[in-house]
């Protein structure tokens, strides 16, 4: 691309290279990968229920693999996209009112959001361990 003063090393579009991430569009990137993560989630959970209704051995097997550091870890994961998906969504329903749009706001309930989840998630595990 030549312009009156010569060519141009800049990007013509803004990229990824070019700003730094900010709190509110990791966010928004997370709320969507937890969206998917809610979804892939929702497929296991059928798996699940299969296994469970075709025969006890298939069912053992599935809960052995649900009782491993791997089947905890995707569990705990979809467990705390649920959580953040939650607070998130109603964070978006405050700004949906009006509410909310200040950057430091934006920040604060992000912030707020990351923590609710991590705790909830915690909180629900150790609950759901003490059950078992």
């Amino acid at each position: 691309m030549s312009v009156a003063n010569g060519p141009s090393n800049r990007p013509l579009s803004p990229h990824l290279q070019v700003y730094r991430p900010q709190l509110t569009s990791v966010l928004s990137i997370l709320h969507r990968g937890t969206g998917i993560a809610l979804s892939v989630g929702a497929l296991y959970l059928a798996i699940w229920v299969m296994y469970a209704a075709g025969s006890v051995r298939g069912y053992e097997a599935f809960q052995s693999f649900n009782g491993s550091i791997v089947g905890r870890i995707l569990l705990g994961g979809w467990l705390f996209s649920a959580f953040y998906h939650l607070c998130n969504g109603i964070r978006h329903l405050f700004w949906d009112a009006g509410y909310g749009f200040e950057l430091k706001d934006a920040y604060r309930s992000g912030w707020t959001v990351v923590i609710v989840s991590l705790i909830a998630t915690v909180l629900s595990w150790i609950v759901g361990l003490r059950l078992v």
